[in-house]
């Protein structure tokens, strides 16, 4: 990584030549297996982005949130999946607003939440596009896949102004394995987990257009499930990379796009120093395979072992190694939290400062 420029610290840096090859190769890699890219903006939140992933053959992106859609529709983006369900009266007036904007597709695990999409769907006279979340594995959203859930389509189906177009997962836990034989064994169970379910389903005549995985170390795999029968796959951190997936072994190093300029502003006591990048910086989110709270790049016997919000409290073998005002950059553990804690993120190229991604969905939680 090169040189960089003093920076009003903290900031986040962007890598843009790193960040243009992790969408290449992740689109390239997703075409040569066959699979659509159907990337989650959550990681970076940006129009300019999702539209960049698009210009490099997305077939259209996927969001957390009915307010993350909002902003990318408005933003021009036509093809959304929400990988949430969209609950209560105030959400579906507004999904009505967005449904005329782009193509939507919603998602869900219960059949409560199926019938207020078909009254609203009978309230607009149109089909309300609805992708079937399934557990394999991570324990969050989604019924058991094989009978459980294709019981669970089965009625959902038969609603009026209702059309169940996929069967979707989300292998997270993947994250908690750090190597390829092990991974790719997880990318090929969840497969294999919506597979089954579709065939059951193929039974009954229901027909399922789409079998859609998602997870960043999942995707690396995309290839070897191909076969398997998976349409369609959504990965998020891939874009900006960090320490989480680096430390796993998951990415190098040159992979990490995202990194925190912090700079040295106390060295109050033997084998520790204070850095101006604390837990609205940083975030709180840690990595089982790295201690402390991001990777110091060049001091990696430097630990950040405690955040408090502006406060990074950092143990350090010889204190005098760092002088007051030195920066430092750090690749944090988690780049999709990272982002929503701030409103712009500085994009350089060769060390130097090129333009400002704006974090457009910042905040849109509900």
């Amino acid at each position: 990584m090169s040189t960089m420029e003093q920076w009003e610290s903290p900031t986040v840096l962007i890598d843009l030549d790193i960040l243009d090859k992790n969408l290449r190769d992740t689109a390239n890699n997703a075409s040569r297996a066959g699979v659509k890219l159907r990337p989650h903006t959550k990681t970076h939140k940006s129009v300019w982005l999702a539209k960049e992933q698009i210009r490099y053959g997305a077939a259209g992106i996927t969001v957390a949130k009915l307010g993350e859609a909002e902003v990318m529709a408005e933003g021009g983006i036509d093809d959304i999946l929400i990988a949430f369900p969209v609950i209560g009266a105030s959400k579906l007036e507004r999904l009505g607003r967005l449904m005329e904007k782009a193509k939507i597709t919603l998602s869900t695990d219960d059949e409560d939440v199926a019938r207020q999409l078909s009254e609203f769907g009978k309230s607009l006279n149109r089909d309300v596009l609805l992708y079937v979340d399934v557990n394999t594995g991570l324990n969050r959203c989604g019924r058991e896949p094989g009978e459980e859930t294709a019981e669970l389509v089965k009625r959902i189906s038969q609603l009026p102004y209702i059309r169940v177009t996929g069967l979707m997962t989300h292998s997270g836990h993947a994250y908690g394995h750090n190597t390829p034989d092990a991974i790719r064994e997880a990318a090929k169970q969840e497969a294999e987990a919506l597979l089954m379910t579709k065939q059951l389903l193929e039974k009954d005549g229901i027909g399922i257009e789409n079998i859609s995985v998602g997870s960043t170390p999942t995707s690396k795999f995309i290839t070897d499930v191909a076969g398997i029968g998976v349409t369609e796959t959504r990965p998020g951190a891939y874009v900006f990379g960090d320490g989480g997936q680096w430390k796993m072994g998951l990415i190098s190093e040159e992979q990490c796009a995202m990194t925190v300029v912090a700079t040295v502003v106390g060295r109050p006591r033997p084998g520790t120093i204070i850095i101006d990048a604390g837990s609205k910086t940083l975030s709180s989110d840690v990595s089982k395979y790295h201690p402390g709270y991001g990777v110091i790049l060049g001091h990696e016997g430097a630990v950040i072992e405690r955040l408090s919000e502006e406060h990074g409290i950092v143990s350090v073998p010889d204190r005098d190694q760092f002088q007051v005002g030195q920066q430092l950059r750090i690749v944090p553990n988690h780049c999709c939290v990272v982002t929503n804690l701030h409103d712009r993120l500085a994009g350089v190229r060769g060390g130097r400062f090129e333009k400002w991604l704006t974090v457009d969905a910042r905040g849109k939680v509900q």
